[in-house]
């Protein structure tokens, strides 16, 4: 077995672990984010790190009413212009906790005492020393080129934290229900394996996700370009219609993650447009209409609040990435030209 498909089969435990042992961490965040008058959060962070910020974007602003942005860290580590940080939560994301320019921001954050905190898979990487809050990802050793356990628990963390801060027990309890939902969304893989024989020659194709879930269509995106070169495009529906929807015609799969939620109805109409250009569409959902608009559809065996959701419908787009590299007679551990930890400046 692989270690691309040992993580992806990890992530029930992981997630439980880090609900029950990051807690505390993560309400000591909250109480300082109060205490602090926090006014809004930057995310630093690159590849899937950046994108668990995309969740955050969303999810700090709908559940806290904390607007978001994304760090740009070549203004710390190469312009030398950071910009003035004022009343805000500097979130450090990464694995590794080593790229310089993820640490830079948060080194800089502290220089002008704004609150700092770093999720990370690793407690005692520069990262972590350079932030006043830590939660650790508790994912283990992490062997795989393509990160996916790592991202599943970076996801949990944001909404761990979003909960505690929202002070609604209510929250704490849909999140408990992850883990086991995630052990029963890897049961799919039979039905992934079946659409990765139809999709092995695939070279392109669009991966469409709205709200809370436009992270996912940037990580499964992701994991289809690093393990197999795939030219996958993400966006938001609402953003492909206007222009993108042009390039589609008979021979262009797309992807689309559509779980129940505020947005379904207005995700279904650009499915209408979809499907009017003739592309095929592989729809992931737990919602049984949605499903049928898809030539090829995976039924979500659980459901779970919106604001949740993503940490189990990635896990589709994760397995499709395995299930295509195996197909195709691939190593899963070795993409070409990547390496696991890249530091970037």
């Amino acid at each position: 077995m692989s270690y691309l498909e040992q993580e992806i089969y990890e992530q029930p435990e992981i997630l439980a672990r880090l609900l029950s042992e990051e807690v505390e961490n993560a309400a000591r965040l909250a109480a300082a984010i109060r205490e602090r008058g926090v006014q809004y959060v930057m995310v630093a962070g690159r590849g899937t790190s950046d994108n668990a910020g995309r969740y955050g974007k969303y999810l700090f602003a709908a559940m806290n009413r904390l607007p978001v942005a994304m760090a740009t860290p070549s203004l710390f580590s190469i312009y030398g212009l950071p910009p003035r940080f004022g009343d805000a939560l500097v979130l450090g994301i990464s694995q590794s906790g080593q790229s310089p320019d993820i640490v830079s921001v948060l080194a800089e954050a502290r220089r002008q005492g704004a609150l700092t905190a770093a999720f990370t898979n690793e407690p005692d990487s520069p990262l972590a020393v350079a932030a006043d809050h830590v939660l650790a990802l508790h994912a283990g050793a992490e062997r795989s080129v393509a990160a996916t356990k790592t991202y599943t628990a970076q996801l949990a963390a944001v909404a761990l934290v979003n909960a505690l801060l929202s002070d609604d027990p209510a929250l704490l309890a849909e999140l408990q229900r992850v883990p086991e939902a995630a052990r029963r969304t890897l049961e799919l893989a039979p039905q992934v394996q079946r659409i990765a024989e139809r999709y092995r020659f695939i070279d392109r194709c669009v991966v469409l996700g709205r709200g809370f879930n436009y992270a996912n269509a940037y990580e499964v995106a992701l994991k289809l370009k690093e393990t197999n070169y795939i030219a996958a495009e993400p966006y938001s529906p609402a953003d492909f219609i206007h222009g993108p929807l042009a390039m589609l015609d008979e021979s262009y799969p797309v992807i689309v993650i559509a779980p129940a939620g505020a947005l379904l109805d207005e995700v279904r109409s650009a499915l209408a447009l979809i499907r009017e250009r003739g592309a095929e569409l592989l729809v992931i959902s737990d919602d049984a209409e949605t499903l049928t608009q898809g030539r090829l559809a995976l039924p979500l065996p659980v459901s779970l609040p919106e604001w949740l959701s993503p940490l189990i419908t990635v896990i589709p787009g994760q397995l499709l990435a395995l299930h295509l590299v195996l197909e195709r007679g691939q190593d899963p551990d070795r993409p070409r030209g990547l390496h696991k930890v890249t530091l970037t400046r």
